[in-house]
């Protein structure tokens, strides 16, 4: 039988198929990879508790062995099954955030492997906001599966995969299965926070703020406090990148940057406000920037990767606004103009 999930206003409707999922879980019960989409991008996941499985996710995706991905529950419930000493702060985050793009940090449960962990003495775990990835989670915990690791459906540190077609395209037959859920809602990873000891502290940004966090639990600390924060996804100087050279420009030096460019003959990529790109004649590489922040997320990854696989030989973007809200947006932006770069 065929049901309907409803996916949130941002996405389709789309016929989720049963027997699908169940292929899925039949998937990772052998050792395969499955590629799902959260409501933040497209997870590449395996069976948890599987070494194996774990260490083909991390060779399709390129992935250092010393890079520790986040395991993804079905619910809360299963929080003591991966974590221990659980503070009352990291209860109370899951429940005002779970399901969503929160991800936490916690003291690993005995039993949980180094090979998810970077051989760390934490684990990193979130419970998804997505239909399509909830109903796998049910059903793979249902056939003994407590946890899956999903880290983003990519090679590793390059874009993150938005739709089905990205993770395709990507990694190919490296991946069993491909549920297709549409877009994503969200468009970045998942706000990280450290409750492993100490003051909380975010060592990732998200679309859930900082502020977000400080109105759940109170006063929070930084990355830089005085303990070595534990390594976490996606928190390295360079990351989220195109293969195509990607410049960061402040808004109010954006035309004459293009401008300059396109006197030595570059074809280049363009991604800005509408009142910014009208001043630059866009031409055809040319990407109209959301001025919402949730908007400009949505778009970011599906845009860079369209920029990317033209003709442009550099993409230009304007700098977002700071605050709170696109405190995410600019983190993404900042390691993805790095890691574009050639070393």
């Amino acid at each position: 039988m065929t049901r309907t999930l409803r996916y949130p206003a941002t996405m389709t409707d789309i016929p989720a198929d049963e027997a699908a999922i169940a292929r899925a879980v039949a998937a990772l019960r052998a050792g395969l990879l499955v590629a799902f989409p959260t409501e933040t991008v497209y997870g590449l996941g395996a069976n948890a508790r599987d070494p194996a499985a774990v260490a083909r996710l991390y060779a399709a995706k390129g992935r250092p062995a010393d890079h520790p991905v986040i395991v993804h529950l079905a619910d809360a419930s299963a929080l003591t099954q991966w974590a221990r000493e659980i503070p009352p702060a990291a209860h109370a985050l899951a429940a005002r955030f779970w399901p969503g793009p929160l991800t936490l940090v916690l003291k690993r449960a005995p039993g949980v492997r180094d090979a998810i962990t970077g051989g760390q003495d934490t684990v990193a775990v979130r419970c998804p906001d997505h239909p399509l990835a909830h109903a796998l989670l049910e059903a793979a915990q249902a056939a003994g599966i407590d946890g899956i690791v999903a880290p983003s459906a990519n090679r590793f540190g390059r874009l993150s995969p938005t739709s089905a077609a990205h993770v395709i395209e990507e990694l190919g037959a490296a991946v069993a299965v491909v549920l297709d859920g549409g877009s994503c809602a969200v468009g970045i990873e998942s706000t990280i926070v450290d409750v492993s000891g100490g003051v909380p502290r975010v060592l990732r940004p998200g679309m859930i703020t900082d502020d977000d966090i400080r109105a759940c639990i109170g006063a929070i600390g930084t990355p830089d406090d005085d303990t070595v924060p534990p390594r976490v996804a996606g928190a390295l100087p360079a990351h989220y990148a195109p293969r195509t050279p990607l410049e960061l420009v402040a808004p109010e030096h954006y035309v004459a940057r293009v401008a300059a460019l396109r006197a030595t003959g570059e074809v280049v990529g363009l991604f800005a406000p509408p009142a910014i790109l009208a001043a630059c004649a866009p031409g055809a590489h040319a990407v109209a920037a959301p001025t919402a922040p949730a908007a400009y997320a949505r778009a970011l990854y599906a845009t860079l990767r369209t920029l990317d696989a033209g003709e442009c030989r550099r993409i230009v973007v304007a700098m977002p606004p700071a605050g709170a809200e696109w405190q995410g947006i600019r983190d993404r932006l900042t390691r993805a103009a790095r890691g574009s770069q050639a070393p």
